[in-house]
């Protein structure tokens, strides 16, 4: 995916010379000086010598192949919408690497054209089964729409104060105050007077940056003694902020020298002449971007050396007393086969850092990683809004606080700018209101409890308006039981476990009459059976829930049949159903002297009240479905209808003054 000389310091230019050749680099060609150009890291440069050579050969396959190459250039320079624009052109002359559906889709998904994304990967993973990045991509472009419309809780803002136009990037704390940053710019003032011909900006330097008690930042200025002529950037401090880490990539005329990590010590409000940090891997091997443990016992970094397991991997050393221990690969839980860069080490000992590899939004994502007890990393994209279609890279934080900066090209011009982030704390509440459960009729003066999951009971009362209002922690469960004089106690559950933004959850309790039958909905016989059908069994086992918050109720079970069938059977039937009510409450832990069954056959047709209307609003309120109405209904479907409203099962309350034996 996208990823920029100056943004990642040349390490990931070596890795795109690596792997981008087309397999006619060897070849005497009319595009040679562009090719050694490109080879060189040159992109900047080499996209307009592309252009001229596609203008003068007239090989088909060797147009083609510029064609792609100069998407390749813009692609690596972070411009994705020139990139997906040649690399089209290239599909469109067929170019025959199945690696050009694979670039063309990542460029759509920077792009956020996310369905015709997702065909080009489709067509990658047909074409290229083996490698893992095809359906990555087809994950990628389905994550992106859900994660894009459920952002988290983070609040982003650009950093005015010191971007500029060219590009800022990979901030670091130099206090424990965290009111001074380093950071990595190319801006007008860097050292030297040469163009990179990489992206046709300045050499990037090691800026500073204060914060005043008003919390403005001062103007940027260059740290001299860590700054030399080549690119100085990414820099890292310790814990104690006594030790500066950063890279530094030396560039000869039209050939790379490669990257090596330096150190400077605190040295009287300043730094010390910056030194070579791994002296014995000489300047043949890569290493960049590193990152130091907050017990300084442990340096991560970048590199490309031979042993990883893709383009640019993270390596660890670990402090022996004199030096640091040979390099030991982060794993394949960490590294993909692409770039992984920039890593950080939280004070907590969680590992960010930034993949164009994994399941993301486009171009470099950062994701956090967090080890379990048997030191296997756990991996999750930070989502948005820290993460966006553009490359996301370079995260700080500061020690105690979800909070720090990053850098980001989300703008969309190939331009890095720093940002700040901050999660504020989560709040929860929960609004309820008590009411009657056969009218709605609020209910004043209702006794409403809070019983969190953390052992902590908070008890209310309702005003005039039957309205409540609790407080709510994150991570927790919570019960929320109202009562009233005269009301079967009632309750809603709400649980803010999982949750990462702030919510205000609404509740409505209903309470039930203990003067009133109430109604148990769906509890279902086959005909002329009191064997209760499997549906049931949710409307019990409320009923069990209703009994065990009401320990002091006992109850009348009344079974009611329809008009069908004789008198005498329809009793009987109906005795029977209630009592495998009872039988099914007994087996629940419910008390059998707090229950009694009571059969009314056909002998009680239902009344019909707001709740039958809204079901069947053929009938009308108030009228007692007797055989005698049910018989002048105009069809038999809506006899049909009436009768089962007849078929029910209903409980009363018989006494509050039970007295639990246990």
């Amino acid at each position: 995916m996208t990823h920029n000389s100056m943004r990642l310091i040349p390490v990931a230019i070596m890795a795109a010379l690596l792997f981008s050749l087309p397999v006619d680099a060897q070849k005497k060609q009319k595009d040679a000086r562009a090719e050694a150009v490109f080879e060189a890291g040159e992109y900047f440069e080499a996209i307009d010598l592309y252009k001229n050579a596609y203008n003068k050969v007239s090989d088909k396959e060797q147009k083609t192949a510029i064609l792609f190459k100069i998407g390749d250039c813009y692609r690596i320079l972070g411009e994705a919408r020139s990139a997906e624009l040649w690399y089209k052109k290239a599909v469109r002359e067929d170019y025959q690497d199945p690696i050009i559906f694979l670039r063309y889709g990542q460029m759509m998904l920077v792009n956020e054209k996310y369905e015709e994304a997702e065909e080009q990967f489709e067509k990658y993973m047909a074409l290229v089964p083996d490698d893992p990045r095809g359906g990555i991509g087809v994950e990628s472009c389905q994550a992106a729409i859900v994660w894009t419309e459920n952002p988290t809780g983070y609040i982003v803002e650009n950093m005015r104060y010191f971007n500029s136009r060219q590009r800022d990037f990979s901030p670091a704390y130099v206090n424990a105050a965290f009111t001074e940053i380093l950071f990595t710019s190319t801006r007008e003032d860097a050292t030297g007077n040469d163009t990179h011909g990489a992206t046709g900006q300045n050499f990037a330097d090691i800026f500073a940056s204060s914060m005043d008690r008003k919390g403005k930042w001062s103007v940027p200025v260059p740290v001299e003694i860590l700054n030399s002529e080549f690119e100085d950037g990414t820099p890292c401090i310790s814990s104690d902020f006594s030790t500066l880490y950063f890279t530094r990539c030396k560039k000869g005329k039209n050939q790379q020298l490669g990257c090596q990590i330096y150190r400077a010590g605190a040295d009287g409000g300043g730094w010390s002449e910056p030194q070579v940090e791994f002296e014995a891997f000489g300047d043949s091997i890569t290493t960049a971007h590193p990152a130091i443990s907050p017990d300084g016992s442990t340096l991560y970094f970048v590199s490309d050396m031979p042993g990883g397991l893709g383009e640019n991997d993270i390596w660890k050393v670990a402090s022996d007393g004199g030096g640091w221990s040979d390099p030991v690969n982060l794993g394949e839980e960490i590294n993909t086969p692409g770039n992984e860069l920039y890593p950080f080490i939280h004070s907590d000992g969680t590992l960010y850092f930034s993949s164009d590899s994994r399941i993301g939004l486009g171009g470099l994502d950062i994701y956090k990683a967090t080890q379990d007890e048997t030191g296997g990393w756990m991996v999750e994209n930070m989502k948005p809004p820290i993460n966006s279609p553009e490359d996301d890279f370079g995260i700080v934080f500061e020690t105690d606080v979800e909070r720090g900066f990053f850098s980001s090209a989300r703008k969309g011009r190939g331009n890095d700018e720093i940002f700040s982030f901050v999660l504020p704390p989560l709040e929860f509440s929960v609004t309820g209101v008590v009411k009657d459960e056969r009218n709605d009729q609020i209910l004043a003066g209702s006794t409403v409890k809070s019983v969190g999951s953390d052992g902590i009971t908070i008890e209310t009362t309702t005003g005039d308006e039957g309205a409540f209002k609790f407080m709510l922690k994150p991570g927790t469960d919570y019960v929320f039981i109202a009562s009233q004089p005269g009301y079967l106690n009632g309750k809603e559950r709400e649980s803010t476990r999982g949750l990462e933004q702030s919510k205000d959850f609404d509740v409505t309790i209903y309470l039930s009459s203990t003067t009133r039958v109430i109604e148990l909905p769906n509890i279902f016989y086959d005909f002329a059976k009191w064997d209760l059908r499997p549906e049931s069994m949710v409307s019990l086992d409320n009923l069990v829930e209703t009994l065990d918050d009401n320990p002091n109720v006992t109850i009348e079970l009344m079974s009611h049949t329809d008009s069908r069938g004789t008198p005498a059977d329809n009793q009987e039937l109906s005795q029977k159903r209630a009592q495998s009510v009872v039988d099914y409450l007994i087996s629940k832990g419910i008390a059998a002297d707090r229950l009694e069954a009571q059969g009314y056959g056909e002998s009680q047709p239902k009344v019909v009240d707001d709740k039958v209307i809204l079901q069947y609003d053929f009938l009308e309120l108030g009228v007692v479905l007797a055989e005698s109405f049910i018989n002048q209904l105009e069809s038999p479907e809506l006899q049909e209808k009436a009768h089962q409203v007849n078929r029910r099962t209903e409980f009363r309350v018989l006494s509050t003054e039970y007295i639990p034996q246990n």
